[in-house]
């Protein structure tokens, strides 16, 4: 059922990677993890459309790469395999060899070309994948009770707490278009393409080039403006797969409608970016911070991802400090330019700073915002008319516990 919406896109309701037209998911436990699901699968009828961006981590995992050259053959993909517990990442001529044959088991299993298979790792660096359980869970893609799009979201997490998913519906064309989308990411988070694992699907027809400039503008608009711990790990990858079954005329930058299909794909991306960033290791609250009054959106950016990257920022969230000191930290080492006699700062409703000088507010209701789930802090630099949001959670004792016993 959906959300009634008086826009032109519309919310569905638990929509996930598998509401749009033709595609299947699935997930099951092959034995890299003790007890819980740690290999999936996405699933085209017919060879998608596939755009993607990755991360700009020097030591790019093997199954990445694989990834990369798998869909310069066409620019398309119609299976993806995931395995979580494992990133197949540092581990040389070997950790290719095994991302190439979990490539060809796949293309077999599900009778597709096996430059449309793309695979995906995620989980600890240096280690080689047990591959009899990757073929495993690869024997295991057809069963049916292991069908579902949330045995997928499930497969995907590595610290995680929660699955991620959303989906929304939209007229092009005279046809209903879907786009869904699925992710995992806790720790290692960090502006620069966000460290994580995102897929997203939609049965539009969209053109390979305006696909991908699609993805590029709407990763740095959403993806990019996440943050949990400031690490970037070596996996991560954002996956765009559009099949075409909704019958539409091909979009690309011409098309009447394209700049509703994009707005669409941001939605959908920005809400699966603020999950991740919600569900950040040891959070207890998502941080949103806004800057406008900037002279360019890349300034605007720059400052909104140095203050919600601050882990003095974070911390004083986490216990409810108003203390405004570190926000306007923050905005000064931004690398900006910044005219300190103008900038204005708010604690969600709560004026605090005007002109660069303190504000009288009442500290504790400050506390009271402050103590809130989703907290959201304002930065007005009076300097030009752009503005952006980045999205991050608190520093919490937890993260260094969850962080100090990873591997054992």
């Amino acid at each position: 059922m959906f959300t009634p919406s008086k826009t032109e896109i519309q919310l569905i309701t638990e929509g996930h990677v598998t509401s749009p037209k033709g595609f299947t998911a699935g997930g099951m436990h092959c034995g890299i993890r003790k007890t819980k699901l740690d290999f999936g699968w996405l699933h085209s009828e017919i060879p998608a459309t596939a755009a993607g961006v990755y991360t700009k981590n020097t030591f790019q995992a093997a199954p990445l790469k694989l990834m990369k050259k798998s869909i310069a053959v066409d620019q398309k993909l119609q299976t993806v395999v995931v395995n979580s517990g494992i990133a197949n990442s540092c581990t040389g001529e070997q950790g290719m060899t095994d991302a190439l044959e979990t490539q060809q088991k796949t293309a077999d299993e599900m009778g597709v070309k096996k430059h449309h298979v793309g695979v995906a790792s995620t989980g600890v660096i240096g280690v080689n994948l047990p591959m009899e359980k990757i073929s495993s869970g690869v024997s295991s893609m057809n069963i049916e009770e292991n069908q579902s799009a949330e045995r997928f979201e499930q497969a995907i997490l590595t610290t995680d707490t929660k699955t991620k998913h959303t989906a929304v519906k939209l007229e092009i064309d005279g046809k209903t278009i879907t786009i869904g989308g699925a992710a995992k990411g806790s720790g290692m988070i960090h502006p620069n393409m966000a460290t994580m694992l995102a897929y997203v699907t939609t049965d539009a027809e969209v053109e390979a080039d305006s696909l991908q400039l699609a993805l590029r503008t709407v990763t740095n608009q959403t993806f990019n403006m996440i943050t949990v711990d400031g690490d970037c790990s070596t996996n991560d990858t954002v996956l765009v797969l559009a099949n075409g079954l909704a019958k539409n005329e091909p979009l690309s930058e011409k098309h009447p409608q394209w700049s509703l299909f994009v707005n669409a794909l941001q939605e959908v991306s920005e809400e699966l970016a603020k999950q991740i960033a919600r569900d950040g290791e040891g959070a207890t609250k998502l941080l949103e911070v806004t800057v406008k009054g900037a002279p360019s959106t890349n300034s605007a950016r720059q400052v909104s991802k140095a203050v919600i990257s601050s882990n003095l920022v974070k911390s004083a969230v986490y216990g409810a400090d108003p203390n405004w000191g570190r926000i306007i930290c923050a905005v000064g080492y931004s690398e900006q330019y910044v005219d300190p006699d103008k900038v204005a700062v708010f604690i969600g409703p709560i004026p605090v700073v005007k002109d660069g000088l303190p504000v009288d507010f009442d500290e504790d209701e400050g506390k009271r915002y402050l103590s809130n789930e989703h907290v959201q802090l304002f930065v007005d630099l009076q300097d030009g008319d752009h503005e952006a949001t980045a999205w991050g959670c608190d520093l919490t004792y937890d993260y260094v516990k969850i962080n100090a016993s990873y591997r054992t």
